[in-house]
């Protein structure tokens, strides 16, 4: 014999020893699931952030109303306007109404983002944790196993 274990068999270990590789695997699969719940902390409140800054940009329009010269300020604002852009175009007249209802399409549309940014996330964040359950159950599995 060489000192060498049979093919199919698995060493023990004494008793009293540490593995600490299995221990950092099974480190590294818990800490995937917290960093994919940080990435979570900051890609949930996007929908929040980009609706607060369109009505801060529905409000310089109406501000933009009534400046002199109310298409040049209307052209410098579009860019920031996006998908409410065309809505809002047409000229000064009226501009109080179409804004009123652009911003109820558009809290409507940041509603829908939201809600589907949530499942996402939730999604992400369940499969990923139940990924790393299985990773550190199978090492677990591996690590328990003695010899017959």
């Amino acid at each position: 014999m060489t000192g060498q274990p049979e093919q199919g068999r698995t060493v023990e270990r004494p008793p009293g020893k540490v593995n600490f590789n299995l221990l950092a695997f099974i480190a590294v699969a818990f800490a995937i699931v917290g960093l994919i719940g940080i990435f979570a902390t900051y890609a949930g409140p996007l929908p929040l952030e980009r609706a607060v800054a369109r009505e801060a940009v529905l409000d310089a329009v109406l501000a933009a109303a009534k400046d002199p010269n109310p298409e040049a300020a209307f052209a410098a604002l579009k860019p920031q306007l996006d998908d409410s852009a065309g809505v809002l175009a047409g000229g000064v007249g009226g501009i109080d109404q179409r804004v009123a209802a652009e911003r109820v399409a558009m809290r409507a549309r940041f509603n829908a983002d939201a809600a589907a940014t949530g499942l996402r996330l939730r999604w992400l964040i369940g499969t990923i944790t139940l990924m790393a359950f299985v990773f550190a159950t199978t090492m677990m599995g591996g690590a328990i196993r003695h010899k017959p």
